[in-house]
């Protein structure tokens, strides 16, 4: 039997920070901690599309950023296809690639320039290699003097498509995508959303994605999670907790369960 794609058991992460007591002196600070995570059970198994769905604070950049080996947790353990995001992290970076809501490129060379630098990073140089740069970039409808522009010409929309047609040059197993489309106008977000299905036709893959967009979470994902102050409150598919909670959107089955609405808040979580 393979491993899961993830597996976590007991996850626990606080952040600790300076804080004013009430009523306490602006210069008398004492250190609290910020739980972002509550020992955390979670198991997804390879293939498909998992949304984790909440506002920013509720622990979903957290998630990502254990999976991705750039936080370890405080307590339990977290497992990408049954190496340890801890002791095995070397291994676990070969399973994964991370697109996030600002995605970092060499913003004075052109797309083009910086998935070939991706590409040898990765140790690919071979001939094939290229070519597949080139058809990813076709993919992605860019015409061919946007390509040769520096990215910082592109808008933010032509950036996240390329940010993830890039993650698709390493052969991900396990793509952690963390609120790609934060900010993005409504055709930008569509255009994005269509490359990711387009690249994910190709082959089997594992996608966390993480959003406080419910209407992209319900075109997109197979399996919802809902998390909110770092607890999963709801986990099955889009009409699956539509129809346990008798609501018309995930949004309406966000708010019976905690009472809030979830704001398009560009601010990313605070883990400081």
């Amino acid at each position: 039997m393979s491993s899961p794609a993830i597996e976590i058991r007991g996850v626990r992460k606080a952040f600790r920070r300076r804080e004013r007591e009430s009523g306490a002196p602006w210069w008398r600070r004492g250190w609290k901690d910020k739980v972002a995570l509550h020992e955390l059970d979670l198991t997804v198994e390879p293939g498909g599309v998992t949304g984790i769905l909440g506002p920013n604070g509720s622990g979903k950049s957290t998630l990502i950023r254990i999976l991705g080996t750039l936080l370890t947790p405080d307590a339990g353990t977290a497992k990408v296809f049954g190496c340890d995001v801890v002791t095995d992290a070397l291994q676990v970076r070969r399973h994964v690639n991370r697109v996030s809501v600002e995605a970092a490129f060499f913003k004075e060379l052109s797309p083009w320039e910086n998935m070939v630098y991706a590409s040898r990073l990765y140790g690919n140089t071979s001939r094939q290699t290229r070519r597949r740069v080139i058809e990813i970039l076709d993919l992605l409808g860019l015409s061919k003097d946007v390509v040769d522009q520096p990215m910082k010409q592109l808008s933010r929309g032509q950036q996240q498509k390329v940010a993830i047609a890039r993650s698709f040059l390493t052969a991900p197993s396990l793509l952690l995508m963390d609120e790609p489309t934060t900010g993005l106008d409504p055709r930008s977000k569509k255009e994005v959303q269509a490359v990711l299905d387009t690249l994910r036709a190709e082959r089997e893959i594992t996608v966390l994605l993480c959003t406080h967009d419910m209407d992209e979470a319900a075109a997109l994902c197979d399996r919802v999670l809902m998390l909110d102050g770092g607890h999963v409150l709801a986990d099955g598919t889009p009409d699956e907790l539509c129809a346990r909670h008798g609501a018309g959107t995930l949004e309406d089955v966000f708010m019976q369960m905690t009472g809030k609405t979830l704001e398009a808040d560009e601010a990313e979580e605070v883990t400081l």
